[in-house]
């Protein structure tokens, strides 16, 4: 088994004397997607932004590889290789789509806003940008402002956004939701391919048990903040407690 990419161990945290996270320890590697399922409440987004460092844990530490990442800010976790991907609201809806990747590019090589640039620096990153944008399906909308886009189109500019950075890990919350039928299959597709690069490791919270079914090289099952299960998707899934919480759904369901 290779190095884990990323482990928590132990991760709590309290609000008030309520543990919306209670000492998760868990390790995720290289080549694999996990799927973090669980019921309304489990704790799964609030793992997630501990993970990402939206919220500090009470206690408890994470390690990406060897290295301890606990008191590092959002951004010093995303340079370090954590990728997280958000709603439109947090991008720059003004510009275009294009522009928006753009910036993306430009940000992991490290290049900032300076007015002079090297003409073929420039050219790279617009090339790059591009290239992101035809792999998301987004050519024929790259010059609307990310505003316009609808629904569907704008899941798939936080994709293109996310691979621009280049992690190491990538962290998908409900990437589907609210996604027509025609729309979700697009999305699956697009985690699928980054999913065939055996570098990179893969953390999707999902409600929706095609997209379980269709993706998931191993399931961790959160409840009352808690980890209740982690293993392969039949044997996970199999399990009476899964059955019983999942979701509040009969076994006959999750079947």
């Amino acid at each position: 088994m290779t190095t884990p990419s990323l482990r928590t161990e132990n991760l709590t945290i309290r609000f008030g004397g309520h543990a919306a996270v209670s000492n998760v320890t868990c390790a995720f590697h290289p080549g694999e997607l996990t799927v973090i399922v669980g019921p309304n409440g489990a704790g799964k987004t609030t793992w997630f932004n501990l993970v990402s460092g939206q919220l500090a844990p009470t206690e408890g530490r994470i390690y990406k590889g060897d290295d301890d990442i606990t008191a590092l800010s959002p951004s010093a976790r995303a340079k370090a290789g954590i990728g997280r991907a958000f709603q439109l609201t947090n991008l720059f809806p003004k510009l275009s789509v294009l522009e928006n990747v753009r910036l993306a590019v430009q940000a992991k090589a490290g290049e900032g806003p300076r007015i002079f640039k090297r003409a073929t620096s420039m050219t790279d990153i617009r090339d790059k940008a591009q290239a992101y944008v035809d792999a998301t399906r987004l050519g024929g909308v790259a010059h609307l402002p990310a505003a316009a886009l609808p629904h569907g189109d704008q899941r798939k500019l936080e994709v293109a956004l996310l691979a621009a950075m280049e992690p190491d890990i990538f962290m998908f919350d409900e990437p589907t939701a609210g996604m027509s039928v025609d729309e979700a299959p697009v999305i699956l597709e697009l985690i699928a391919e980054i999913k065939k690069d055996r570098t990179k490791t893969i953390l999707l919270v999902e409600h929706k048990m095609d997209v379980v079914r269709a993706l998931a090289d191993r399931i961790v099952v959160l409840h009352n903040g808690e980890l209740v299960a982690d293993g392969e998707p039949a044997e996970v899934m199999a399990l009476p407690v899964v059955r019983e919480i999942y979701l509040g759904v009969g076994a006959e369901e999750v079947a």
